[in-house]
């Protein structure tokens, strides 16, 4: 299991080497939302105040123009198929997936951050590696049910239309968890620091209930298919 997991995880961090376009265009959408809404905020200090929820809206919506992407080359060129009469535990297939997603939309919110806090004038208050934390299990949270609809988006007419439909409604108490830790984190201060660890709290036990759920219905979607 775990090799096999390993396997994925290294072909889907080669794919996303080798063609940019899904990361860079992640990226890109993401920056250009939080320029939009950084220009339109009546002020810097009315800008602060929304920032982190402009930084997880930007990459929950330019997530869900490509999560369906990622299995367009297996479906293309029937390699799923192939990996499930390998056979090749669909488990390993699911967290190999969702690793590699969450590694780049980890990628991504560093690399918007800079701009986030150069638009707002602001900075991390709070503590950095609480931060990180708040990040990291976003994107996971953002992942794992990323990578399960995206299986079944990817194999319906209209894909780009009905993983929105399908991810988002279940996303809103992750996101809702994850910008007001994020905006929390930012703002620091004592009472901040003290609400902040139950948000973190919450956005793990999202994670844990995402990922061990996901890693069952995968079993059954794939298969079933």
């Amino acid at each position: 299991m775990i090799r096999q997991l390993g396997g994925i995880l290294y072909k889907e961090l080669l794919t996303e080497l080798r063609q940019p376009a899904r990361v860079s265009g992640i990226f890109f959408f993401g920056l250009t939302l939080v320029l939009l809404v950084g220009i339109a905020a009546p002020s810097t200090r009315a800008f602060e105040q929304f920032a982190a929820a402009t930084l997880w809206l930007g990459l929950t919506l330019a997530s869900t123009r490509s999560l369906d992407q990622s299995y367009a080359v297996e479906l293309e060129h029937g390699a799923l198929e192939g990996l499930v009469l390998w056979p090749v535990d669909p488990r390993a297939i699911f967290y190999g997936k969702a690793i590699a997603t969450t590694l780049m939309l980890f990628c991504v919110c560093i690399g918007l951050t800079p701009f986030l806090l150069a638009m707002a004038d602001a900075s991390v208050e709070g503590s950095i590696p609480m931060f990180l934390a708040f990040l990291v299990l976003g994107c996971a949270g953002l992942a794992a049910p990323g990578t399960l609809f995206g299986l079944i988006a990817g194999q319906a007419r209209g894909s780009s239309v009905l993983l929105p439909l399908l991810l988002i409604p279940l996303l809103v108490p992750m996101l809702l968890a994850g910008a007001r830790g994020t905006m929390l984190i930012m703002q620091g201060g004592p009472g901040a620091e003290m609400e902040a660890p139950g948000w973190l709290q919450l956005l793990v036990l999202f994670n844990v209930l995402h990922w061990s759920l996901g890693g069952v219905f995968f079993s059954v979607v794939l298969e079933s298919d």
